[in-house]
């Protein structure tokens, strides 16, 4: 008897779509995806870890400061953060992904109490042919009081405002990493040489979270005195970077619709007053707490103007300003300017 041959087995058939092309399982598009994702996170693990290093204090930030960090050590072992180095080399970019934290700031002079108050320096004239350079900048809180500022003087040529409006979203004097405004200070003091300064900080310094401290020093909340020395020293450093060469007008906190926000701006406030009233001729505070307060001292979205005619001041989220607010505190800058510059000498284009 004899045994029929086993049939032959023959190979599966490979699918192939239009064109000839070959197909490929759903699991391996899949390991495909990853890979590429993995690469792609390698090759820009430095931004990441930035991006990981400027959020908010909190477990989120230290989760994710811990996952981000060996990822960075990965790249730059393997040298894939080379790529990205190289492209923000050629863009004129270097700096972008290093956390900048240094509080670099002049030494304060020692406190003086003169026997009579100082004369007040004459006034400086500018002209068309001599504008005075005027440079504002600060949290998002400066934006609609800047651009008030700017339309006001827009028609006279003896003012030359200096790189538009400088507000930077989120930034302050507490989180340097996020944004190194003692470092960009000194850098715009060197470049523009503006005549006069105006700033507004704190909006989002009302926490008890700083970067950039000195070695060995701590800070407890915000308001103890350890925090209260420590940002004292900032905007005092501030004060004296700007003053060296041009007269500084900084603008105080407003009142919010927040009683507790409110409270912690009355602490900034405190010590940015402080700081300017050891410093006078060269800083003025502009108080705007009363501005926006309604008849009974608290927060106020609308106000009456000289008419009578109620005026939307506050935008919803009850912290910043819509364009009336701007306008008045442009004036009351306009006054502090006037104060120590001739501005009137042009006022046409």
């Amino acid at each position: 008897m004899t045994s029929e041959p086993h049939p032959r087995r023959r190979r599966p058939r490979e699918q192939r779509g239009e064109g000839g092309r070959r197909l490929h399982s759903a699991g391996s598009a899949i390991v495909v995806s990853l890979l590429a994702l993995l690469v792609g996170v390698l090759l820009n693990a430095p931004g990441i870890r930035k991006s990981a290093h400027i959020q908010p204090e909190g477990w989120k930030r230290d989760l994710a400061l811990a996952l981000t960090g060996p990822l960075e050590d990965v790249s730059h072992a393997l040298l894939l953060d080379r790529p990205r180095e190289g492209l923000k080399a050629a863009l004129g970019r270097s700096d972008d992904d290093e956390i900048d934290t240094a509080v670099a700031l002049p030494e304060e002079p020692p406190a003086t109490t003169p026997n009579q108050p100082a004369a007040p320096p004459p006034r400086t004239k500018f002209t068309r042919e001599r504008p005075l350079r005027l440079w504002i900048a600060g949290d998002s809180l400066v934006v609609v009081p800047g651009e008030s500022i700017l339309r006001a003087v827009a028609s006279n040529r003896s003012v030359e405002a200096v790189g538009g409006i400088d507000g930077r979203i989120a930034s302050g004097l507490e989180r340097p990493d996020i944004f190194n405004w003692f470092t960009h200070i000194r850098k715009v003091m060197r470049k523009e040489k503006p005549h006069a300064v105006v700033l507004m900080f704190g909006g989002n310094d009302d926490h008890g979270f700083m970067t950039g401290l000195p070695e060995g020093v701590e800070i407890g909340s915000f308001g103890s005195s350890s925090w209260t020395a420590e940002y004292r020293r900032r905007v005092a450093g501030i004060m004296d970077t700007v003053s060296r060469s041009a007269f500084l007008v900084w603008i105080g906190l407003p009142i919010t619709r927040d009683g507790e926000q409110t409270r912690r701006y009355d602490t900034i406030n405190a010590i940015v007053a402080a700081a300017a009233a050891r410093r006078p001729g060269r800083v003025a505070y502009l108080d705007t707490y009363f501005f926006f307060a309604g008849a009974n001292g608290s927060y106020a979205q609308y106000i009456s103007d000289d008419s009578g005619k109620l005026v939307k001041m506050r935008a919803e989220d009850g912290v910043h300003f819509e364009r009336p607010a701007g306008d008045l505190i442009a004036d009351k800058v306009l006054a502090l300017l006037g104060k120590r510059f001739e501005l009137a000498s042009s006022r046409t284009r």
